[in-house]
């Protein structure tokens, strides 16, 4: 019993851990990159950002982005899951708030009355996609969810559950970018630095979520297994697993070895596999590895 205590002590320090430093990734995109050189994240912040410049900055943008998210995050805490809503509403205030700290402390963002070129606007959202992309990694593999988009299609997800939740962010996020091309004087470039914005973070998000720790799996059919597999781990250093198999095509009885690479290990182990006649192997890329992995 005390050990389950201390584990979910555990598992709540990290949650908030997590929550905390995903907001506070973001909020650097954000500051640094994105506010201050006239385009829009995608989803709920697009809008809080696009209402900030509609107002002319009079109000805080921490409070705007408070106003939009948290009632949908409130509402996830109510009908979707509590303690889901509540990591999202400390993430999004952590997020929202540092950036007055930032301002505060007089960080200079970076932008193009900073530092006097046309052409900033384009690293501004290579890079604010890039971090915030981190940030957005950090709580979706986590919590599933990273902000008010996400919230929406998981809201919308418990009524109708037949609905595709990817499918109803892709949507939100699309009609923000249709909105700014109108709010920012019809001009592309925010456009164009939207599109970009979103499609740089979503590559950041899905290389975090498919796994850094990858490898890849070989399966390989032989006559030699004891041979094979002894060499393999001492000079591979990982694990082998035998399968026992039998080629329809001779009906005869033959063993499948089962082992798992680094990417940098794949020329060493088609050395190998050539030592040994009649040894037939085919390889997939494996994008997370769980458990004892060494090497």
């Amino acid at each position: 019993m005390e050990q389950e205590t201390k584990a979910k002590i555990r598992q709540t320090a990290l949650d908030l851990c997590t929550a905390v430093i995903a907001g506070l990734i973001v909020a650097l995109a954000y500051y640094f990159f994105q506010n201050s050189n006239g385009f829009a994240p995608g989803g709920v912040g697009g809008l809080a950002t696009i209402t900030y410049y509609l107002l002319e900055y009079k109000v805080s943008w921490a409070i705007l982005m408070v106003a939009f998210n948290i009632p949908i995050f409130i509402l996830v805490s109510i009908f979707v899951n509590k303690k889901l809503g509540l990591y999202l509403i400390l993430y999004m205030s952590v997020q929202s708030f540092s950036t007055e700290l930032f301002a505060l402390l007089n960080w200079k963002p970076y932008c193009l009355e900073n530092n006097g070129q046309d052409f900033e606007i384009v690293f501004a959202c290579i890079a604010a996609g890039l971090v915030s992309g981190v940030g957005f990694s950090f709580m979706l593999r986590r919590f599933g969810a990273s902000g008010g988009t996400y919230a929406i299609s998981a809201l919308i997800k418990k009524v109708k559950p037949e609905k595709n939740i990817a499918y109803l962010s892709f949507w939100l996020d699309a009609s923000v970018v249709a909105i700014a091309f109108f709010v920012y004087g019809m001009r592309i470039t925010p456009v164009v630095c939207t599109l970009l914005n979103l499609f740089l973070a979503n590559i950041v998000v899905d290389y975090f979520l498919s796994g850094m720790k990858n490898g890849y799996k070989f399966e390989i059919v032989t006559e030699n297994p004891e041979e094979l597999a002894a060499e393999l781990m001492e000079r591979l250093g990982h694990g082998v697993t035998e399968i026992r198999a039998q080629g329809m095509y001779s009906h005869t009885e033959k063993f499948m070895i089962v082992c798992i690479i680094r990417k940098r290990q794949v020329g060493e182990m088609m050395k190998i596999i050539k030592k040994y006649p009649g040894t037939f192997a085919s390889f997939a890329k494996v994008n997370e590895v769980f458990g004892r992995f060494k090497q």
